[in-house]
């Protein structure tokens, strides 16, 4: 890798105020939480809602004249294409992106509105990154890699010059790991300031492709993924290069891990992470020991989540703590039944959000119902002490947990 320090301040310099030098700020409620002390980089607050604005524009600005004539093509799931997008817009380069058919819509419309072409070809990334090197052949273009490029990885890299800038005496760094672009600039600048830094990188189980690497193994699981942005089966041969040299360990981290980090920074730092911006905070809660000594510093690289998404991921994560639950009530099919079940339900706290009769179907007598009423309540001892008053009033009732 010839990606050096002085490589990494270049593209800061370049970048001047093109791109955000965003909030790098102590967390106190997450850091006692947690049990270390956690600084967290808010790299969503970018105009493109991630990192990846650093990387295409240091090489946009690199572009020849006559290469911003002819155009650039890209390929991502999403944010590298809304940052190419937006910044060639900027400049006045044609661009074209190339996007799974599987990408969300957000990311889609918005890559859109920036007046670029897009292209949705295959189910995967190595499929659409086929068709966008076809592309920028056939139409004479610079293909923009979204990470195994020199001159993007410089440009990611500068995330930990602000970082370091901030606080000189950060210990370890957590970074989420794609295609390895952002951890391996954020590593070489890193190890060049502070050689004593630790570098954290972060994967999802379905696509642990770096971890595997380096444990001499070949196992992706790939499939549906909330951190679609670092749902990657290979990493770039440059940025691995520097992963193996600089990293000191990758943790492979869990969908409910990653779901708890994106409602955590939602409740308690008030921001929005897509799945793969949630990751580095995901791993730190699930191997908390790892972290009580030290500064810590996380990157929240990301907060392009499909709103579909993020309701679903609050929804379901009141579920799991009892603040919404599902009741099976068998009850008589007589008038006044109902009232009096929601009666109890609302004499001790509980909200309905929805009830459900089931005459039809089963093994239900024909006098009799399954009534099936979700209700939110305070928490897992509300919902608890509901079941028990609706047993003491004669009612079989079965608290539903899946």
């Amino acid at each position: 890798m010839n990606i050096t320090l002085p490589d990494i301040q270049s593209a800061a310099d370049r970048l001047g105020n093109a791109v955000e030098q965003t909030r790098f700020e102590h967390s106190r409620t997450l850091s006692s939480i947690l049990g270390g002390e956690l600084w967290l980089k808010f790299e969503n607050l970018q105009f493109t809602s991630s990192f990846k604005e650093r990387g295409a524009l240091n090489k946009l600005l690199q572009l020849t004249a006559e290469e911003r004539v002819a155009g650039v093509v890209a390929m991502s799931a999403g944010n590298h294409a809304k940052a190419v997008a937006y910044h060639a817009q900027r400049l006045g380069i044609p661009a074209t992106i190339v996007m799974p058919t599987s990408t969300p819509n957000v990311k889609v419309e918005d890559t859109e509105n920036f007046a670029a072409r897009v292209v949705l070809y295959g189910d995967t990334l190595d499929a659409a990154s086929a068709h966008a090197h076809a592309l920028a052949a056939e139409e004479n273009r610079v293909f923009i890699h979204p990470f195994d490029d020199e001159q993007v990885i410089a440009g990611q890299g500068t995330v930990a010059l602000e970082m370091l800038a901030t606080e000189p005496e950060l210990t370890t760094l957590v970074l989420p790991i794609g295609g390895g672009g952002l951890i391996a600039g954020a590593a070489i600048a890193a190890k060049a300031l502070r050689p004593e830094v630790k570098i954290i990188g972060v994967e999802v189980e379905a696509y642990p492709s770096a971890f595997n690497l380096l444990q001499g193994k070949n196992e992706i699981r790939g499939g549906s993924t909330i951190a679609e942005g670092i749902a990657v089966k290979h990493p770039g041969d440059k940025t691995m290069a520097v992963i193996r040299e600089l990293v000191d360990d990758i943790i492979v981290v869990s969908e409910e891990a990653i779901e708890e980090a994106i409602y955590l920074l939602l409740t308690i730092e008030k921001t929005v992470a897509e799945g793969a911006g949630a990751a580095a905070l995901a791993a730190i809660q699930q191997e908390p020991e790892l972290f009580k000594t030290g500064k810590t510093g996380l990157v929240i690289s990301g907060a392009n989540i499909d709103s579909r998404i993020l309701a679903s991921v609050l929804m379901r994560r009141l579920a799991r703590k009892g603040r919404i639950v599902r009741y099976l009530i068998k009850i008589e099919d007589l008038p006044g039944s109902l009232s009096d079940v929601t009666e109890v339900i609302g004499d001790h706290g509980g909200n309905i959000l929805e009830v459900f009769h089931q005459r039809l179907f089963g093994t239900v007598p024909v006098r009799r119902a399954d009534l099936y009423i979700t209700v939110e309540n305070r928490d897992a001892e509300q919902s608890q002490r509901i079941q028990d008053q609706l047993q003491a009033r004669g009612y079989d009732t079965t608290l539903l947990r899946e």
